[in-house]
């Protein structure tokens, strides 16, 4: 027993490994020089003490495994982080296994430890590098036909992390025709011919995405003969792509060069080479045969009167003072002479000295001779501008003046230097000023060119200036608009000449509405009058008793003295010649509303109509007062005359006061008027609703011309059979 204990221990201490025997408590029983090496500082005693104490910062869970390990017969393999007592990490793989006495009780635990990091952190490494150039492996069994792909091949294909690849599915990852033809061959060739490859190709993913990837696969060969294929996989959708655009951009360019004759430059500072590109020879009617390519058969090119300013500018530029940015002339061979424009970038060595100069050149010749053209029209335009017989502007985008002629500022009334300091929107009347912006907007929104439009802008004294206003954008030579022409014509004249013409109508049918109004109060009212007194002498002819004959004889003498209130009335209308709104009078409305009562009393005692007046005795409007007689007349003796047989005739008169004016509601119980179908003809002259021989369809016309020359308006609310409500309202007096 002793001499197997020992045997144990010398075989233990001399261990190659860092092992370790702990009892059931977890304390050291013995440990090898390996693992006082790794875990424990010089001259420091374990045995008898706790796992815990010596290997420092025990995570909790593999505590748990330790202490757990006494109940599992086979050996725990864990890898674990732990911190050292330094502050440095480092992973240990740990072997766990009890270990038992000759009777079979267990003693405790068996531990092997092996230090990891390097491992791990060249595996993370690895990762690591995998993951920043999604860069993946991939292997191929020839003899068991099985394939793997590591974890970001499987990220480029967009598989799940449990896809098993097969031979041919990986294939068809390769998008359908050249692609996946050319990596079949190139399998083929790598398995017959035992060919690497090397190759980058677009693949579809697992979700549909197209993707340039490379793809790299090596044979493994066994007596000559493929057994395994393995390489790598990497996406470079983004570079590929990026590759391809700087392909199409400088196969655009050198298109652009060729047809627009721009031509390319380099200068070597050092070593005064000059290289041109095709280009360039054509511009400057050189042949490449007898060009020297040097600074000097440049400078031979250029016109006299500029070299001196072209070579200080490009001394300026190899100085690093400023860009070289010209234009100068150049006189051909033949004599000819072209402008020509020049940019050119400088490059510095390390040292930062000039190296070498890159540059452009191209011909303006035809731009500088259409700008020529250009100028010369518009000194023409600046003279037609000045001197037009219209108002004319240059107008900022942004509404500002930018120039006015003499005529512009003669019609708004402004010196030039004040105009020129507002904007038209400054002096457009506000109610024409959304019409005049909408249309501007169209102009800047490229919708349309130019617009026209009639406006009204505001004279300088405050009177309004009518005008004829036509506005064309200008566009730059990148067909952005830099301006507006503005055209304006003063039409105020015409306008008031038109004005006046519209006055003079306008007159001579108010005197034909005054006309018909007159007309139908001298009928209407009159014959009021009339029936009523002749209704009253019949009723005192056929009366017998004496009070009863005293009450028609009074009311006979009211009835004669409305006729003559009435006459003054119609005297009052004569004199009212065309503007009737000029001639208000401050109206008593119950007292006019009581008197037309009175003035067909007969008639509503003949029609046992029950009449219902509420009007406050203060209440005043603004009218006249043969106008108030007729409208009220004719609403009296239209509810009578279209009163419900089935009923007792009712009609209600109230008014009620709003801030400025008052409101009469005349209500009746009669016939009503179908307001769907004669709703819209309702106030029309000789628009009949009902059929009745006194039925002339011109009352409600004249009631509401009435009502309307006396800032007035009218409204109709009513029902069939249910009666017709007339909603009155008038000017607080």
């Amino acid at each position: 027993m002793i001499l197997d204990t020992l045997t144990r221990t010398i075989t233990i201490e001399e261990a190659p490994i860092a092992i370790a025997t702990l009892d059931t408590n977890l304390c050291f029983i013995n440990c090898s020089n390996s693992w006082q090496q790794e875990f424990v500082s010089q001259d420091k005693e374990i045995f008898g003490k706790s796992f815990f104490e010596i290997v420092p910062n025990t995570p909790p869970a593999f505590r748990k495994v330790l202490e757990n390990s006494f109940s599992i017969e086979d050996s725990i393999v864990e890898e674990q982080k732990h911190i050292m007592p330094d502050g440095s990490n480092h992973w240990y793989q740990w072997s766990i296994k009890p270990w038992k006495d000759l009777d079979g009780t267990i003693g405790g635990l068996i531990i092997t430890s092996t230090n990891i990091t390097k491992v791990k952190r060249a595996k993370d490494l690895l990762i690591a590098a995998e993951n920043v150039a999604k860069m993946g492996g991939w292997d191929m069994d020839i003899i068991t036909n099985t394939i793997h792909w590591s974890r970001i091949t499987k990220e480029i294909h967009e598989v799940p992390m449990d896809y098993v690849p097969r031979l041919e599915t990986g294939i068809n990852f390769y998008k359908e025709g050249e692609h996946r033809e050319k990596i079949v061959k190139l399998i083929q060739k790598a398995i017959t011919k035992g060919e690497e490859w090397d190759t980058e190709l677009q693949i579809v993913t697992a979700k549909g995405k197209e993707k340039w990837v490379r793809a790299k696969g090596m044979p493994e060969l066994v007596n000559g003969k493929c057994v395994r294929l393995y390489g790598i996989f990497q996406d470079i959708d983004k570079k590929k792509k990026a590759e391809i655009k700087n392909a199409q951009i400088k196969e655009r360019l050198d298109l652009a060069t060729e047809v627009a004759n721009i031509g390319i430059w380099e200068y070597n500072v050092l070593e005064d080479e000059l290289e041109w590109n095709d280009e360039m020879f054509p511009l400057f009617g050189v042949k490449p045969k007898d060009f020297k390519g040097t600074f000097e058969s440049w400078k031979a090119t250029v016109h006299p009167d500029d070299l001196e300013r072209c070579l200080k500018e490009f001394d300026m530029a190899l100085a690093g003072i400023q860009d070289f940015k010209t234009e100068f002339r150049i006189i051909h061979p033949d004599g000819t002479i072209k402008y020509i424009k020049a940019n050119a970038g400088i490059f510095k060595d390390n040292e930062g000295k000039t190296i070498k100069m890159v540059g452009t050149n191209w011909d303006i010749t035809k731009l500088v001779n259409t700008q020529l053209k250009l100028n010369k029209n518009e000194e023409s335009f600046k003279g037609s501008f000045k001197s037009s017989a219209v108002g004319m502007a240059l107008v900022a985008t942004d509404g500002s003046w930018l120039d006015v002629n003499d005529n512009l500022c003669l019609s708004l009334g402004y010196s030039r230097k004040e105009l020129l300091q507002l904007s038209f929107q400054d002096i457009t009347h506000p109610e024409d000023l959304d019409k005049d912006l909408s249309q501007l907007q169209a102009l800047l929104e490229g919708k349309s060119n130019s617009y026209q439009l009639e406006k009204r802008y505001f004279h300088k004294k405050g009177q309004i200036v009518y005008v004829v206003l036509t506005v064309t954008a200008v566009k730059d030579i990148e067909g952005n608009i830099s301006h507006f022409i503005s055209q304006v014509l003063d039409i105020t004249a015409k306008i008031e000449a038109q004005k006046k013409s519209e006055e003079f109508l306008e007159l001579t049918k108010s005197q034909n509405n005054s006309l018909l109004n007159f007309a139908h109060i001298v009928s209407h009212n009159l014959r009021s009058h009339s029936s009523n007194l002749s209704m009253l002498s019949n009723y005192l002819q056929e009366e017998q008793g004496e009070s009863e004959k005293k009450e028609i004889e009074t009311m006979i003498m009211h009835a004669t003295e409305s006729l003559n209130e009435t006459v003054m009335h119609l005297n009052e209308v004569v004199q009212i010649t065309t503007d009737a709104k000029s001639q208000l009078q401050d109206v008593n409305l119950n007292k006019i509303v009581k008197n037309v009562e009175k003035n067909i009393s007969a008639l509503l005692q003949q029609k046992n109509v029950e009449c219902h007046i509420s009007i406050d005795q203060s209440i005043k409007v603004k009218g006249i007062h043969a106008y108030l007689d007729s409208v009220l007349l004719n609403l009296f003796t239209n509810s009578i005359k279209y009163s419900s047989p089935n009923r007792i005739p009712k009609i209600t008169i109230q008014a009620t006061k709003t801030e400025n004016n008052i409101v009469l509601n005349f209500r009746d119980n009669g016939l009503g008027i179908n307001l769907e179908r004669h709703g819209k003809k309702l106030f029309g002259m000789y628009k009949t609703f009902h059929d009745h021989e006194d039925s002339k369809g011109i009352g409600l016309f004249i009631t509401k011309n009435q009502i309307e020359a006396m800032n007035g308006k009218i409204e109709v609310e009513s029902a069939v059979d249910q009666g017709t409500l007339f909603k009155i309202t008038l000017v607080a007096a």
